[in-house]
């Protein structure tokens, strides 16, 4: 499949094609371009648009909690993966203010700014980014078996 969001990846960019690739469709194509050609390009070659307005993978309320499109895949896809859920948790409080923002988000927002800005197009930025993601995950598994242990250490 082909997938289509707004060129100048940062945090939520990088992190749903990650998660396609890992989770929903590892053969996954990803296409970036400017902001406003995204709808109309994703018409144009048939790709699902993400992280954009007007697109079903894009960041929604539930009640009074806000959640991005990292958030939006793991819905729409019905993922239960429970290490991914807390990775989930770490995107959402770097993309969006939210109460309780894990802290890992901040350091998360930090990187992803840093790749942005010395990767020269949004493909080196997710070969550059796709290994953070990865160990991420492996934190949140530890994590999430380990219960609060990590948690702590994290200072």
């Amino acid at each position: 499949m082909k997938w289509i969001t707004r060129e100048k990846a940062r945090v939520d960019r990088i992190a749903c094609p990650w998660l396609i690739k890992k989770f929903v469709d590892p053969d996954a194509i990803f296409i970036f371009v400017p902001k406003e050609k995204v709808m109309e390009e994703a018409k144009r070659t048939g790709a699902i648009p993400f992280d954009v307005q007007g697109a079903e993978l894009y960041h929604y309320k539930e009640g009074e909690s806000e959640y991005v499109s990292f958030d939006a895949v793991i819905r729409k896809y019905q993922l239960k993966d429970k290490p991914l859920l807390e990775l989930a948790r770490i995107v959402r409080g770097a993309d969006a203010s939210i109460p309780d923002t894990p802290l890992e988000s901040p350091g998360l927002e930090a990187a992803a700014t840093g790749f942005n800005r010395i990767s020269k197009d949004d493909f080196e930025n997710m070969e550059m980014q796709f290994p953070l993601y990865d160990a991420l995950y492996e934190y949140c598994r530890s994590k999430v078996s380990e219960g609060s242990v990590l948690k702590h250490s994290v200072r």
